[in-house]
């Protein structure tokens, strides 16, 4: 074979494995690695079918007006009590404390918990758990609300970035146990960032 046909033949293979291997989508570092969980058959959330097709989250455009400081009242004498989800099964939480925060000249409040199992699992001493709805849910956004990760800070301020927002696993899979989002928690506005509602096929 011609060494000319050969080098033609090697490049058209190339540029076939370039377009199979799709660009991770995403605006931010955030929007990028999520995206990437849910592309990993090890690691994401969604049925085979909905992996297969799937080409990246929706999320409402980045906006740094939604990167809110925070005032962290804590509440150490709170009750641990049994989180509903959407299941039968329960998961232990406490009020780890009160977020208070102003977000578009209006002030607002939220609590954050922490989980009794998650306290004793290693490399999850310090997580908390920031769930919250909002005016979007059923609309733009998945209807029981969405989650945000956090940990414990040193002082009592703390940074809520609603960029990063998302859904519960159980808004792509049904198999998932996910906690409901306590009634508390609800904003009285539209958080017009993090993740969209999924559209599925």
């Amino acid at each position: 074979m011609k060494p000319i046909l050969v080098l033609y033949i090697v490049l058209i293979s190339l540029s076939s494995c370039a377009q199979k291997k799709r660009p991770i989508k995403g605006e931010t570092k955030f929007q990028k690695e999520l995206n990437a969980e849910f592309k990993d058959a090890t690691k994401s959330p969604l049925k085979d079918k909905d992996r297969k097709v799937f080409q990246g989250l929706d999320f409402f455009k980045f906006d740094s007006t939604y990167i809110v400081k925070a005032t962290l009242k804590r509440t150490p004498e709170s009750n641990w009590f049994n989180m509903k989800t959407t299941t039968s099964r329960v998961s232990k939480e406490r009020v780890y404390g009160v977020l208070f925060f102003e977000l578009k000249g209006k002030e607002y409040k939220l609590n954050i918990y922490q989980a009794e199992d998650l306290m004793q699992t290693e490399g999850f001493e310090d997580y908390l758990f920031l769930p919250f709805l909002d005016k979007t849910n059923g609309l733009e956004s998945y209807g029981g609300g969405r989650y945000i990760d956090a940990t414990i800070p040193e002082g009592n301020f703390m940074v809520i970035d609603f960029n990063e927002a998302y859904n519960p696993y159980c808004a792509y899979n049904d198999k998932y146990s996910c906690p409901i989002v306590p009634r508390v928690n609800y904003l009285e506005t539209r958080i017009e960032a993090g993740v969209k509602v999924f559209k599925k096929n």
